[in-house]
């Protein structure tokens, strides 16, 4: 696609107020594809004005017709499905089969799924003699990632606009050109002018004039856990609503009547899976020491397959990040059995599969978040060591248990501390709530339960 040169405010594109630009980068080749402007804080107040003024009628308009326009919006994203697969291909790197699937596909479903929760969520409620009333928030500053472009925007966007919420997007300013296909989305699906609005730029420059704007009622931020802390502080300070979605560091709990074969080749899997930037990856393996050999193999060699199968890291930032977090764990004493620090390519922003065994929990590679296709596998005696390694780190964003029968599944997995845990390979529900526990956020995401971050309860006594 053809970048805009300006920011989508009030149902336009319209010249940025400043004439620096971004530069987007192809992390393949690491040419650039485009420039976007770099939004100042005169292009987010211009933003936030022009939702405010449209926050009265959108928070009037009847649900049903909320809901029309989030049918509509899902129509056009999955109309225009192959566009938005090669934009993410282009500017995240993602192989292609892997964006139509995963980037371009699952925001269909997500926009949908809003759309039929505007229709029928229960926004009014008789309790004994009062009446509640669920109203919109007001105006969402929605500031998003990177690693999942459209998907973390969709996110967010749907549930406010089902809401009766307006919003102003500043997302990653190294996938842009996915937001602004969003924004054209929106047009083309009429929803009304100011309802939602883009604003492309620097995290430091417009994002933080978009968290401390005094017109924005609301922040929902999905990034790392120290911007996180420093945009609640900001929210806080203004008492206004804040929804943070930060990070992970998931663990994959296999126990000893599981299918060893199946849970390591599904847990290398998912850590691979978009170069192994996901949040709520399984970075962290624990195994039985009695099936601990069998498993270190087992993921050697699953590893080695995704060689050629999975793309680069977005930047050359975060490959010289990912690449140091390798050279820390062989400096602490992990053992390599695939992978590296080495770039297996001589172009692009690549980092090899990497799977370290003789992982202790104190290592730095098995508690810090390091946002690349790195595994660590680690030994426990038995379900109490592995419960205590499992919640022994600052995070509680998501993980995995698998276990011969579903119930003893289910039984360790309550004791997890974490938001969100899949069952034997459980499939992704874009209904169910995600969010986390501890320093991995506040609030939840997706379905209803992400539909009510975006409102506020009123209460009429009869």
């Amino acid at each position: 696609m053809k970048a805009h040169d300006g920011m989508y405010i009030d149902g336009a594109w319209r010249p940025a107020a400043g004439r620096d630009t971004i530069e987007v980068v192809n992390p393949v080749d690491e040419q650039v594809i485009g420039h976007v402007p770099a939004g100042t804080a005169e292009d987010v107040d211009a933003a936030v004005r022009a939702a405010r003024a449209a926050f009265p009628g959108w928070a009037a308009t009847p649900p049903a017709e909320r809901a029309a326009r989030l049918a509509a919006l899902r129509d056009v994203l999955a109309a225009r499905k192959d566009e938005i697969a090669e934009t993410v291909t282009a500017e995240l790197g993602s192989p292609l089969a892997f964006s139509q699937a995963v980037h371009a596909g699952v925001p269909v479903m997500v926009a949908g799924s809003y759309a039929d929760l505007a229709a029928t969520y229960a926004f009014e409620e008789k309790v004994g003699n009062s009446t509640v009333h669920q109203e919109p928030v007001g105006v969402v500053g929605a500031i998003t990632p990177w690693n999942y472009p459209l998907h973390q925007i969709v996110a967010k966007v749907a549930p406010a606009l089902a809401a009766g919420c307006t919003v102003v997007l500043k997302p990653a300013e190294d996938t842009p050109l996915t937001a602004q296909l969003f924004a054209e989305a929106v047009a083309e699906a009429g929803v009304p002018a100011g309802v939602f609005n883009l604003v492309t730029g620097l995290g430091p420059v417009a994002g933080q004039a978009l968290a401390e704007h005094p017109d924005v009622d609301m922040v929902s931020f999905t990034g790392s856990t120290a911007v996180g802390r420093r945009i609640g502080a900001t929210a806080g300070a203004a008492v206004k609503r804040v929804a943070l979605e930060l990070g992970g560091k998931s663990a994959n709990v296999i126990l000893p009547s599981a299918d060893l074969a199946k849970a390591v080749n599904v847990g290398v899997a998912n850590v691979m899976s978009n170069s192994g930037q996901t949040c709520s990856a399984w970075t962290r393996m624990l195994v039985p020491a009695e099936r601990y050999d069998e498993a270190v193999e087992l993921a050697a060699t699953a590893a080695a397959k995704y060689g050629d199968r999975i793309g680069p890291v977005v930047n050359a930032k975060q490959q010289a990040r990912v690449r140091g977090y390798i050279e820390k764990g062989v400096a602490e004493g992990a053992r390599l059995v695939a992978g590296g620090p080495e770039s297996p390519r001589d172009q692009g922003y690549f980092v090899s599969p990497t799977v370290f065994a003789d992982v202790t929990p104190q290592m730095t590679i098995a508690q810090e978040e390091i946002f690349g296709p790195v595994l660590s596998i680690l030994r426990y005696e038995d379900e109490e060591d592995a419960l205590r390694i499992a919640n022994g780190t600052v995070y509680g964003l998501a993980g995995a248990v698998w276990a011969g029968e579903e119930a003893e599944a289910v039984a360790f997995a309550r004791r997890l501390d974490t938001g969100q845990v899949d069952i034997n390979g459980g499939r992704f529900n874009p209904r169910a709530p995600f969010g986390g526990y501890k320093q991995s956020g506040v609030g939840r995401e997706l379905g209803a339960h992400g539909l009510s971050e975006y409102l506020q309860t009123k209460s009429l006594q009869f």
